[in-house]
Order: C-alpha cells, then structure tokens, then sequence
C-alpha cells in the first residue's frame, strides 16, 4: 500500500469513529519515507524529533548522497545537514541547492531554510586549537538546529586561566559542549562550576598513551563532576545535537511549560 493509500485509510477510518484522532495520528508520525533502493530516507523524523534526517556522509558516494539530499529538500521544510563531508560533495550538492554552505573544517554542509531567528545559547568549548574540527562540527550542528551558538577554543587545562576568563558565558547557557582530547580533564572543570548540562566529547588527539581518544574518553566517563555526559571520540555532530536539543526544549517552538 502507497503512502497516499496509507493516509486515506487512516482518514476514512477516523472519519468512520473506527480510529480515534490520537492513534491515527501515532501511526501518521511514523510515516513515510522514501525508499531508493540504497537508502531509505525518513521523511518524518522531523516531526518525531524536530529535525530532519541528517546525512552521514562518509563511506557513501557523491552520488547517493545528492540522491538523499534531493529527497530531503523535497519532502522536508526545515534546515538541512549532511556531515563527514568532503569538497567533492560539497561542489554536487551546491549544484541542487545554492544555499548550500561548507565548513571545510567541519566537514559539514548546511542549508538553512529556517527563517526562525537562533534562541537560547549552547557554548562550544574546546580544549586545544587541534581539537576544533570535533569542536566545529559541534558548533555547526547546533546552529543548524536553530540555536544560537558561541564558541571558546584553545582554553585547556594546561592554562586554566583562559577558561576563567568566560565564566559569564558558562553562566549564561543552556548546554555547554566541552571537546578535549589528551586526558580530556577539560569537560570535569566546566562541569565543575557549570549550572547547566555538559556534554562532553572526547577526541583522538594525543599521544601515544591516549590511545586514540581512550583515554579522554574513559577520563570524561569517571568525571567526578556532576551533570557531564559523554558521546563517542570524535562525535561532534552527537555532542552538538545533544546540546541542540537541550536548548530547543528551553527556548525553542517546542519549549516545554
């Protein structure tokens, strides 16, 4: 049964009292999506969660990549996100959507269709300068969910003045995301005097002891600090949707009361 055929259903089954307003729209909210043999996008996720689909790019071609977006950009209304990206990528979506824009540091592709104005604040804190990929595909992830973002990079442990000196703007925020790698201690000293969530990404930036982001990882885990959460090693993309999400209960459309 096609999606139209689906809905119509569930429409004549409302219209007949057999289906109550409330189930009928719990089995709309999991439909539809398109299915292009390699791919099948969910064009609903947008209403589950409030924002579409983001595409993963790496490991796929430039191709099925245009292929998703496409899809995205037809059946979606809000902003659109692809991460992993490269400047290949890049150059074949800028040719479906010129509004499309490329972090190279990143790696991310956003189109903003949004015309909503960036509330709330999430901070993106990074420890050292070699961090700010992760930490910039944090930024970037939150802004493209709507939130208004501020960053402070370079600011680790090693010189723990550096951070002091953005005490108001830890005060100020929603959710914090600390990206640090090394020993990753960073994310325990945020939590320490944040009021707010803190999510904590470890990277794989070190040497040889910190086994690839391990040992970050594994330090940010046993943080003694209350209210700091950790995503994988080197998920910028986690950390800032987590942070994004946080944000959009507190001072989004969908704000809770």
């Amino acid at each position: 049964m096609s999606y139209e055929e689906t809905l119509k259903d569930l429409l004549g089954k409302v219209e007949s009292g057999e289906l109550s307003t409330s189930a009928a729209f719990n089995e709309i909210k999991s439909l539809p999506f398109s299915d292009l043999g390699f791919a099948k996008v969910d064009h609903h996720r947008e209403l589950r969660q409030g924002f579409a689909e983001v595409v993963f790019c790496q490991g796929k071609t430039p191709n099925h990549i245009s292929s998703i977006t496409r899809v995205l950009l037809e059946e979606n209304k809000g902003n659109i996100l692809l991460t992993r990206a490269t400047e290949e990528v890049f150059n074949s979506i800028y040719e479906i959507d010129n509004r499309a824009e490329f972090n190279s540091r990143a790696g991310t592709i956003t189109i903003v269709r949004d015309t909503v104005p960036p509330y709330g604040l999430v901070a993106v804190i990074s420890a050292g300068t070699a961090d700010m990929p992760v930490a910039e595909e944090a930024r970037t992830t939150a802004i493209a969910m709507g939130s208004r973002v501020e960053h402070v990079y370079d600011a680790g442990v090693a010189g723990a003045h550096r951070l002091f000196q953005h005490r108001e703007l830890i005060e100020r925020s929603s959710a914090i995301v600390v990206v640090a790698g090394m020993e990753g201690a960073l994310a325990s000293l945020v939590g320490g005097i944040a009021p707010c969530p803190v999510i904590a990404v470890p990277t794989s930036i070190g040497y040889g002891a910190s086994f690839g982001g391990l040992a970050a990882l594994l330090a940010m885990l046993n943080s003694c600090a209350a209210g700091v959460s950790v995503v994988n090693i080197d998920n910028g993309f986690g950390g800032g949707y987590l942070a994004g999400m946080i944000n959009r209960m507190l001072h989004g459309k969908d704000a809770r009361v």
